[in-house]
């Protein structure tokens, strides 16, 4: 049977566990940003450490949602496209949405292994999230993964950064230049249609 769609101008839209979960993630990823961008520039010390704290939390919890996010994406279809949105963006949408999927799975496992292969995890078998939480590292990985998985996560947050560009640059142009119903699929952007 037809999924029964919520519409926004005549555009059916995403559900609102979906909407939630999008716009939680948007708020972890910038405070992600932000912890990473800090934490890599300062001098090693307890300041640091509480950084990379916050970063290692927020990044578990970027892997938590967007798992919370995949299953409910594989049980509940997104909206259909508007009838006259046009073939080559729907594929550019359907490709960067997995592609997204795939990152915001990929970024905090490649940080997990890092952490996972550092000498506090080799000596404690632990992590530590904000609050002193004890967290699990993967066990039995080698050493010799600590730099690699360090230098994969610095690639995969430059690809995630193109990535949300292009995103965002593609849901900015669907509401302000092209006044496009599309925009109607993701709350709160509204375009009205005459």
């Amino acid at each position: 049977s037809p999924m029964a769609y919520n519409l926004r101008e005549g555009v059916a839209r995403y559900d609102n566990v979906a909407v939630a979960l999008h716009w939680l993630i948007v708020v972890v990823l910038i405070a992600q940003f932000g912890t990473g961008w800090i934490f890599s520039g300062m001098e090693r010390g307890d300041a640091r450490t509480a950084w990379f704290e916050w970063h290692r939390t927020l990044g578990f919890l970027v892997l938590l949602l967007t798992v919370v996010r995949l299953g409910w994406r594989l049980t509940h279809p997104p909206p259909p496209f508007p009838p006259d949105f046009p073939g080559w963006q729907r594929i550019l949408s359907r490709a960067v949405h997995w592609l997204f999927y795939a990152l915001l799975i990929a970024l905090p496992l490649a940080g997990w292994v890092y952490v996972s292969t550092g000498s506090t995890a080799a000596e404690t078998g632990m992590t530590t999230l904000v609050g002193g939480t004890p967290w699990p590292i993967i066990p039995g990985l080698p050493r010799s993964l600590h730099r690699p998985a360090a230098e994969m996560h610095v690639v995969l947050v430059w690809i995630a950064v193109a990535l949300i560009a292009l995103h965002v640059a593609a849901a900015l142009k669907h509401r302000f230049v092209d006044r496009s119903p599309v925009a109607n699929r993701m709350p709160p952007f509204r375009v009205r249609v005459h």
